[in-house]
């Protein structure tokens, strides 16, 4: 049986760390983090509910990137079976979902390695608010309402 690469289904051989088509890493677990430091003042609270949102990636791999939420829950994770999938070993496997509930976009730890940080803050769930900062992994994403 060959075995191939879970994102782009190249074939692979069994000492691959990396997938030679695509770099997904094969091998390792979640690798620890710092978060960053965020200048800039409190986002203020938004009252409407949300059409649609994004989430911008600011700083850390794949910069400029632009993930748009609708009205269905995504999840974030290091899986190629995530909405969002965040390729980087800081990310686990299952990190974080974002829902959207009353109005407004929650975001959820998934019981994550390095856990999920809003405005530097270390939080288990949250009501996201325009130009919150939102950092997974080595990944900083800006939310932005539409």
């Amino acid at each position: 049986m060959t075995e191939r690469c879970p994102v782009c289904s190249h074939e692979i051989s069994s000492s691959d760390t990396v997938c030679p088509t695509c770099g997904f890493k094969l091998l390792g677990a979640t690798q620890a983090f710092k978060p960053v430091a965020v200048d800039g003042a409190a986002p203020v609270a938004h009252e409407s509910a949300p059409a649609t949102a994004t989430l911008n990636v600011v700083r850390g791999p794949q910069v400029g990137i632009v993930f748009t939420m609708g009205g269905e829950p995504i999840t974030i994770g290091r899986s190629p079976q995530c909405t969002i999938f965040l390729n980087d070993m800081t990310v686990s496997r299952m990190h974080a979902t974002i829902e959207p509930e009353g109005g407004c976009y929650v975001i959820r730890d998934a019981n994550s390695f390095n856990g999920v940080w809003v405005n530097n803050e270390s939080v288990e769930a949250r009501t996201l608010r325009p130009g919150d900062f939102i950092q997974i992994g080595t990944f900083c994403m800006q939310y932005e309402e539409n």
